[in-house]
């Protein structure tokens, strides 16, 4: 059983749905509903201090969508969202600031994140600024400057603008401008995915410091598994707006369990040329408007039976690692040996 001191962000039965927004004369006129949105489907989950846990799957998901019902950027339609022991679900007003002061976000874009219009000095203080953390411009100069060091800058660039900086620098302003209000919590969506591959390196690598360094908390938001499984300690995978696995991060990678994981895990270049045999993922994504009955995953599955058709998985205890399958639930699905791609 988790410590609730050991605990700092708990997610029970998340939902996010969009109404689609049509014009109401249409809508009366063709006397149909408006249709919604299945972004993300009762997902529950726990993330332990001074930890990555990552979020996986392909494009359209849920991840990122998760992520911002996390920081407050979005209010679910259902669920609850507990923050160092305080329900933050739908927070607004002074515990909505607080929240935000302890939980802050890195940007996939460093190009998009960062106002043009600002010199590096006041993107890094906006936080500072913002909470009162500090008064009077020759501390907060001394903040700015402190900051910048920290993430492998100098104090002089403060005074420049971010079309000054590579695309890996301004990932560091992004960082430093994070670190700003003192979070315990900072949420990485897809953060080194607009850089190129050498620098991702860095920045993973400042990243991993810094959490060793200040006692951080990751919620990982990425596409790559190399990346995830340089990062995370813990792993959860998506598939249309549900979680279908979690657990630790090198026995899922090691012995992933749900068909959809060891379809992803297979898409990936096998360097060293094992011969070992994999399974392609196959078929299309389908439309979170109307999703399959039952499992998700069945039309694309090939283990999918009528039981998997029908009546929707709940995510089970297997080991460590909890799966969201009916072939895994009744033994139907092979347990490999250690399939570990990387």
């Amino acid at each position: 059983m988790l410590d609730r001191t050991d605990c700092i962000l708990s997610v029970s039965g998340l939902t996010k749905r969009f109404i689609l927004s049509t014009p109401w004369i249409v809508r009366a006129l063709s006397g149909r509903p408006p249709r919604t949105v299945h972004a993300v489907e009762d997902v529950s989950l726990t993330i332990r201090r001074g930890t990555t846990f990552a979020l996986v799957g392909e494009s359209g998901c849920g991840k990122s969508t998760i992520a911002r019902c996390v920081a407050g950027i979005l209010e679910p339609t259902a669920g609850t969202i507990a923050f160092m022991n305080r329900d933050v679900t739908g927070a607004r007003g002074r515990a909505g600031r607080e929240h935000r002061r302890h939980l802050q976000m890195i940007f996939q874009d460093p190009y998009a994140s960062l106002n043009p219009r600002w010199r590096v000095e006041r993107i890094v203080a906006e936080p500072i600024v913002t909470h009162d953390l500090l008064a009077g411009r020759r501390h907060i100069e001394a903040r700015v400057a402190e900051l910048l060091r920290l993430v492998g800058l100098s104090p002089a660039d403060a005074r420049k603008y971010p079309h000054q900086f590579s695309g890996g620098q301004r990932q560091r302003i992004s960082i430093a401008r994070a670190l700003a209000s003192e979070p315990a919590f900072i949420i990485c969506d897809e953060p080194t995915s607009a850089l190129d591959v050498s620098v991702q390196a860095q920045i993973l690598n400042l990243m991993r410091r810094l959490q060793r360094q200040l006692g951080l908390t990751y919620l990982l938001i990425s596409h790559n598994l190399a990346v995830v499984a340089h990062m995370a300690n813990t792993i959860g995978v998506m598939y249309l707006g549900r979680l279908v696995e979690c657990g630790d991060a090198e026995r899922v990678f090691g012995h992933p369990l749900h068909p959809y994981t060891r379809m992803l895990l297979d898409a990936v270049p096998d360097l060293e040329m094992t011969g070992r045999r994999r399974q392609a993922l196959g078929g299309e994504v389908p439309s979170p408007i109307a999703p399959p009955s039952g499992c998700t995953f069945h039309p694309r599955c090939p283990l999918a039976n009528a039981r998997c058709a029908r009546e929707r998985p709940q995510a089970l205890p297997n080991g460590d690692v909890f799966v969201a399958c009916h072939a895994v639930e009744e033994g139907r699905i092979e347990v490999p040996a250690a399939a570990n791609a990387f």
